[in-house]
């Protein structure tokens, strides 16, 4: 069975199917704010996705992380690794990417078993 969370008119922000929860790209509600803050922002985001869909951090199995600057990618480590649980972390990509607006610093999509 698939369910949808959080359907809005062009995606849903995770899906469930096969045992699995599908998180899509999360973005920081604060534009404005620097990588550590929107890294924060972005993980809490995850985490309450993950648990309304029955699950938590500890199960995750991937995450990609898309960085318009990859010069933040030590001060956006610092968070994840605060964040990630250390002895169950998943499979990780981090690439620099545009993102949609150029304001965003960081966007993270996950795969978590249920």
């Amino acid at each position: 069975m698939m369910k949808h969370y959080q359907v809005g008119p062009r995606m849903a922000q995770a899906v469930t199917y096969n045992g699995a929860v599908h998180i899509a790209g999360q973005v920081a509600d604060n534009r404005k704010a620097g990588i550590e803050a929107q890294t924060r922002d972005v993980l809490a985001k995850i985490d309450a996705l993950l648990s309304e869909a029955g699950t938590s951090k500890s199960k995750l199995v991937a995450v990609n992380i898309f960085l318009p600057h990859i010069t933040d990618f030590e001060a956006m480590n610092r968070v994840y690794d605060a964040w990630v649980d250390p002895d169950r972390p998943p499979a990780r990509a981090c690439v620099e990417a545009r993102l949609a607006d150029p304001n965003l610093r960081i966007e993270i999509t996950a795969i978590a078993a249920l």
